[in-house]
């Protein structure tokens, strides 16, 4: 009997095949027919409110005059940007040109004309006080703003020669003076040359006061020691901001002097106003205003500002 063999399938030979082909051949790369292009997004300057750490833009800053829109907390405004957001007209800058030295060589942590161009670096300021004529509507006036940033807006030589320029310059061409006090004192790097200029300060005051040219002072937060002591507290018309801490040492100070733990709100401009100490705390977004009002009322003369000194 013939037997019929069935062919059989080599399985192993197949595969060995296999494995020399498309199982061994390296996938092909899938390129996405998308382009995904990946980019930062920008976000806008902002500020945290120090009292309910609210974020602000800036631009919602600026154009709020630096007051927080959700507590009404007032912030700090760079004596550039005081200035500017209080004239109408802005006129010329006095002392622009008045430098400061070095007379002490004095080093603490840091040499002295070192924290001077770090402050300059920080404010895009060269002191910490800027002097400016100009208009107010129709009132000429100079107006004189400390800037906090710059060394806590302490008074030295040039911060002295500054204010008593303006000083001079509105009892030549006899128009109010404003100043804007923003400071921690006088300036410990210039020892009793910063000292002298709280009596400098308060001659130039004098001055204005026996020509009846109007000095109205706006306390800022916040102003403490020497500068409180002279310029600041010798105002025909004394305004404050809302809130705005005043004194001539600091609370711990006081309390660790007299060995009692003070009221807190000691120092505060509402506590000074409710107790005659200063005349009237105004909100930032009327001060403009009450600053006219106030002025106009005590000017019986328009001069204008290119008047020859």
């Amino acid at each position: 009997m013939n037997q019929t063999t069935s062919p059989t399938t080599d399985t192993s030979a197949q595969s060995d095949d296999l494995a020399g082909t498309w199982l061994t051949r390296p996938l092909p790369t899938v390129k996405p027919k998308t382009k995904v292009v990946l980019t930062a997004v920008e976000t806008e300057p902002s500020t945290e409110c120090p009292n309910c750490h609210a974020v602000i833009t800036n631009t919602a800053l600026i154009f709020n005059a630096y007051v927080c829109p959700h507590c009404d907390e007032h912030l700090m405004m760079s004596a550039q940007t005081r200035l500017k957001w209080l004239f109408d007209d802005i006129g010329e800058t006095l002392g622009s040109t008045l430098t400061t030295g070095n007379p002490l060589d004095f080093i603490d942590s840091k040499p002295y004309p070192q924290r001077l161009h770090e402050a300059q670096a920080k404010t895009g300021e060269s002191e910490a006080l800027l002097a400016m004529t100009g208009r107010v509507r129709d009132l000429a006036l100079v107006a004189c703003a400390f800037d906090f940033g710059f060394m806590g807006g302490s008074m030295g030589s040039v911060v002295g020669d500054r204010f008593v320029l303006a000083a001079k310059t509105a009892l030549a061409r006899r128009i109010p003076l404003v100043c804007f006090a923003a400071s921690g004192g006088a300036r410990m790097q210039e020892g009793l040359l910063s000292l002298m200029q709280m009596a400098r300060t308060a001659a130039a005051i004098e001055q204005l006061r026996q020509a009846h040219v109007p000095y109205l002072v706006v306390l800022t937060n916040p102003v403490y020691g020497g500068v409180t002591a002279s310029l600041a507290m010798l105002g025909d018309i004394q305004l404050a901001e809302p809130k705005a801490m005043i004194g001539f040492a600091g609370k711990r100070v006081i309390e660790q002097t007299v060995r009692e733990v003070l009221d807190e709100p000691f120092q505060r401009a509402e506590f000074l106003a409710e107790h005659g100490v200063i005349d009237q705390v105004v909100h930032r977004h009327q001060m403009k205003d009450t600053i006219y009002r106030l002025l106009s009322k005590l000017t019986f003369y328009q001069q204008p500002l290119n008047q020859p000194s």
